[in-house]
């Protein structure tokens, strides 16, 4: 039961490196689509798709499982020793499809937290509160003012929801 734990945190481990590595750089995956593929189908060099990066549930597992049971026929092939390794098979496929899954969340959290992102997110909250604050000044105008006679408010000006909706700020 140990062993299948070390061995289920060194693939959640080895999942995230997995999923790193080839948000940076896809050249296996190149390599190998160039090998399999006719010229016309190919993909194109901007493409980011790899293995596992950029890839659905199914096709991470087929990678996954291909690479892990070439893997075990190598070591079965190599080594004398003939021991039971399927629960230490499913744990890394699983413990590999975690981690790309986790490595996946903080590279979409990276990339969601960039600087033109936050000085968007900025600028639409500063936005926000001049809003917030432009209708409490005009309430507060009002209110001080000594008039005997109240103003009527003009038919044209546009609420602090309907600015807000003009916005697409809220529904």
């Amino acid at each position: 039961m140990t062993l299948e734990i070390i061995v289920f945190i060194g693939a959640i481990l080895f999942g995230i490196v997995w999923y790193w590595r080839e948000s940076k750089s896809n050249a296996i995956y190149r390599l190998a689509n160039k090998i399999t593929h006719a010229k016309s189908l190919q993909m194109k060099p901007e493409n980011k798709k790899g293995f596992v990066h950029q890839q659905p549930f199914l096709m991470r597992l087929v990678w996954i499982t291909l690479l892990f049971a070439l893997g075990a026929g190598i070591v079965t092939f190599v080594t004398p020793i003939n021991v039971f390794f399927i629960q230490y098979f499913a744990s890394a496929i699983v413990g590999t499809l975690i981690g790309t899954y986790i490595a996946s969340a903080f590279v979409f959290a990276k990339d969601t937290t960039s600087k033109e992102n936050l000085e968007k997110a900025f600028d639409k909250g500063k936005e926000f509160v001049e809003d917030l604050i432009d209708g409490d000044e005009e309430v507060t105008e009002s209110k001080t003012e000594t008039n005997s006679e109240p103003e009527p408010i003009p038919k044209e000006k546009k609420s602090a929801r309907d600015r807000l909706k003009d916005k697409g700020m809220i529904k």
